[in-house]
């Protein structure tokens, strides 16, 4: 899901160079979001292997 919002980040990037001001908001909207689920699933993936006493992978 971070390669989702690493794609979308790298799209709003080179519209914006190229002068699409909608796209490039969109694609950096999208990208935000999907940060910020990747961030939220892995907060609670965290949690929730703490809870149970595992160790997280190397």
């Amino acid at each position: 899901m971070l390669g989702w919002a690493l794609t979308f980040l790298v799209v709003a990037l080179i519209a914006g160079v190229l002068g699409f001001g909608g796209i490039a908001a969109v694609s950096a909207e999208i990208a935000q979001i999907v940060f910020f689920v990747f961030l939220v699933l892995f907060l609670i993936s965290a949690l929730v292997g703490a809870l149970r006493g595992r160790t997280p992978p190397v």
